[in-house]
């Protein structure tokens, strides 16, 4: 296990889609960018000031030569990868706090806000493509359906809501869970729709049946279940808030085993390497932890597959706060009904790429 140690909290994490590096943003507003080796100690290549406020959100974007990142200044930030200078800035890229990114295609990207507002950039394009009004809450995670290329985000509000990129419309949203839904990704062959809950259930949608959940595994914990990983169309690697990572049977319905432990901090993110060799962790302690997936599954009796599936889906006791980071309870935030409509500035984002 390889060991990243930080002077802040971080808050997301990214693994390049070609060869062995990972960034990183943190909660001070920090961008960097290190590479990683079994061997050796990880080396930092890069240390950028991206944003004033926090780094909240992290993508490698045209094939790993720049980095998105976002925050809840509301901008978005490309840098360089092999210089770390700045690309280009959008300033007002939505009207709230930008709290999550997410690669559709290899020339689209996701992004999710605070309000409940996504929206999707394409950097063939050059534009802002589709904006959608989808959530009554913050945007906790987004997946992509390839199949039906429809785009799928999981909400504060406990919704799930499916987005038609073709007809840019929100399509149809999940009636309201007992509880927040924080992470998702497609399993089955893209018929299973599987989301992390508050309560440590895991939640199971038929693809086309979105309204309620056909299932509800709920003997992984009592914990939220902050991030899903897919490891392959039968199992999924879960990160908890009480610090463990687990491997989870699906149809059946099962915990494999627990594989790790990152701290007694919440797993917050979960990602994994190019090659599907290695998977990275972050929690509240300041460390980016980088596991051997083979070592971590040999005692399940199954051993990682190079390419997993999971790219396909491919994001002290006084701890370090982002004050515009809250997750709060169903209902008690509301959108104002003249923001996030409409692309103005945001069409040219990525004229200079």
């Amino acid at each position: 296990m390889m060991e990243i140690t930080f002077s802040e909290e971080v808050f997301d994490l990214d693994f390049h889609p070609s060869d062995a590096r990972v960034s990183a943003g943190l909660i001070n507003g920090d961008l960097l960018l290190y590479r990683y080796n079994s061997d050796c100690i990880p080396e930092r290549l890069l240390k950028v000031q991206a944003h004033k406020e926090s780094c909240r959100a992290v993508r490698f974007v045209n094939e790993g030569r720049a980095i998105l990142t976002g925050s809840p200044d509301c901008s978005i930030l490309a840098t360089d990868v092999e210089t770390g200078s700045a690309i280009i800035r959008l300033e007002d890229s939505h009207g709230a706090a930008i709290n999550r990114l997410v690669n559709l295609t290899e020339s689209t990207i996701a992004s999710g806000d605070d309000e409940g507002y996504i929206k999707v950039w394409d950097t063939r394009q050059r534009s802002c493509c589709n904006s959608f009004n989808a959530h009554e809450e913050y945007v906790s995670d987004m997946t992509f359906s390839t199949d039906y290329t429809k785009l799928l985000g999981t909400s504060g509000d406990g919704t799930l809501s499916i987005c038609n990129i073709r007809k840019n419309r929100v399509e149809t949203r999940s009636e309201f869970s007992e509880d927040e839904l924080l992470s998702v990704v497609l399993m089955k062959g893209g018929q299973k729709v599987i989301c992390g809950a508050q309560t440590g259930a895991i939640l199971l949608y038929t693809w086309g049946l979105f309204k309620d959940c056909s299932d509800r595994f709920v003997d992984l914990s009592p914990h939220p279940v902050n991030a899903l990983l897919k490891l392959d169309e039968d199992r999924v690697i879960t990160g908890s808030e009480n610090g463990l990572i687990s491997l989870v049977g699906i149809l059946p319905n099962r915990i494999i085993q627990p594989v790790a432990e990152h701290s007694q901090y919440p797993v917050e993110r979960l990602a994994i390497s190019h090659n599907g060799k290695f998977l990275g962790s972050i929690s509240h302690d300041r460390k980016l932890k980088i596991w051997d997936l083979d070592d971590l599954l040999r005692n399940s009796g199954h051993t990682a597959k190079n390419g997993l599936a999971a790219a396909a889906d491919k994001d002290s006791n006084e701890m370090d706060v982002d004050a515009s980071l809250q997750k709060s309870s169903k209902g008690t935030k509301r959108k104002p009904s003249n923001q996030g409509q409409g692309f103005s500035s945001s069409d040219a984002f990525f004229e200079d790429m």
